[in-house]
């Protein structure tokens, strides 16, 4: 089958370097020669997250950790940041694991603000937080550095934080900013093949979740700090994964932190550009797009040009290109181009030629 290369919000298009890399022989989990490579890559880790933490390695998607989150982190109350479909689910698993938890709801399209976020916490009632950094559904992505000042005022509260689609595409300082978990999964920004996911814990954190009797086993973040300290994971990880992710790390860090950083600001304004210059609108609230990917208006919200997403995507498919047709319930009235991960200028314009030959047969 011809391949038809991705330009979702996730997972997205994988070089033939990173692949081959995943391909690398199977080593043994507990053998030295897997303890060297968690080693090597430890540095780059830090250096990615802005710590001096240790960063673990779990064979899971970035949902496994974020319920681990839940269930090594809130005693008393969790508060669920949603602003859309990934986000509004967090309180759901909050809920599933047996956790007290409110609801701080956005309309789809606006992000979390700060002052929102201090009104509830003021109340007293919470040990915890949640935030999605960058909503893939809606495109939106919030002021992270605003929330986290927070932190100083609520130093008890744990900031639990998912960065899986902005991690590595932009500036995410955890230590900095006083983040006490900052979590990705590999498929998004990282544009490894999805599978597993990497997180952060801060001293705080790890302590609280040292108290937690029903923390529960796969996700004991305490189990984690314990194997990372010896260069391991805590149970069989995706050693072609870990391969994958040291060869990603290689380009990442050859490319250069802010380079990488400049050139997803570059692609995202390169692509609201092509919508703006066909008549469509955006559908998040001005001034906070993502920088991975483009939630484009078809109708969700008043004003700028509707058409026929199915068709839309059919026609750019059939020449090579799948980009997406909306999610949740602003389904057909949005559609999303992705342009995370190793995209540039040269690929990005590629899209734009198939979506122009698309448009004009529309």
């Amino acid at each position: 089958m011809e391949h038809v290369k991705l330009h979702i919000p996730g997972p997205v298009e994988v070089s033939e370097k990173t692949f081959r890399a995943f391909r690398s022989p199977i080593i043994g989990h507990r053998g030295q020669g897997f303890k060297d490579l968690y080693a090597k890559i430890q540095p780059q880790l830090q250096a990615l997250f802005y710590t001096k933490q240790l960063v673990h390695l779990s064979t899971s998607s970035a949902w496994g950790v974020m319920e681990g989150a839940i269930r090594n982190l809130v005693s008393k109350k969790v508060l669920n940041c949603m602003c859309g479909a990934f986000s509004d689910k967090w309180f759901e698993v909050s809920k599933r694991c047996g956790k007290e938890a409110e609801a701080l709801q956005v309309p789809w399209g606006s992000p979390i603000r700060a002052g929102q976020v201090d009104a509830r916490l003021a109340s007293g009632q919470f040990d915890a937080l949640t935030l999605i950094h960058n909503e893939t559904s809606t495109g939106v992505m919030s002021p992270l550095e605003e929330i986290a000042a927070l932190k100083r005022k609520y130093p008890d509260v744990m900031f639990i934080v998912d960065a899986v689609s902005s991690l590595s595409a932009t500036k995410i300082e955890f230590e900095a900013l006083g983040i006490d978990v900052l979590l990705t999964g590999t498929q998004k920004a990282l544009a490894l093949p999805p599978g597993m996911a990497l997180f952060v814990c801060s001293p705080a954190a790890l302590a609280r979740a040292a108290t937690m009797k029903d923390r529960g086993y796969y996700f004991d973040f305490v189990e984690f700090q314990k194997n990372a300290q010896q260069n391991m994971t805590p149970s069989t990880p995706s050693i072609g994964h870990v391969y994958a992710l040291a060869s990603k790390l290689e380009d990442i860090f050859s490319e250069g932190l802010a380079v990488r950083y400049a050139r997803h600001r570059q692609l995202a304004e390169m692509t609201r550009a092509w919508a703006a210059r066909y008549g469509f609108t955006l559908f998040p609230e001005p001034g906070f797009e993502s920088v991975t990917l483009t939630c484009v208006n078809n109708g969700a919200r008043p004003g700028g040009r509707v058409v026929d997403v199915p068709r839309l995507q059919k026609l750019v498919k059939d020449q090579g290109f799948l980009i997406d047709g909306g999610y949740g319930k602003i389904k057909g009235t949005t559609f999303r181009i992705s342009n995370m991960g190793d995209e540039t200028e040269a690929t990005m314009d590629q899209l734009y030629a198939a979506l122009d030959v698309a448009m004009k047969q529309l």
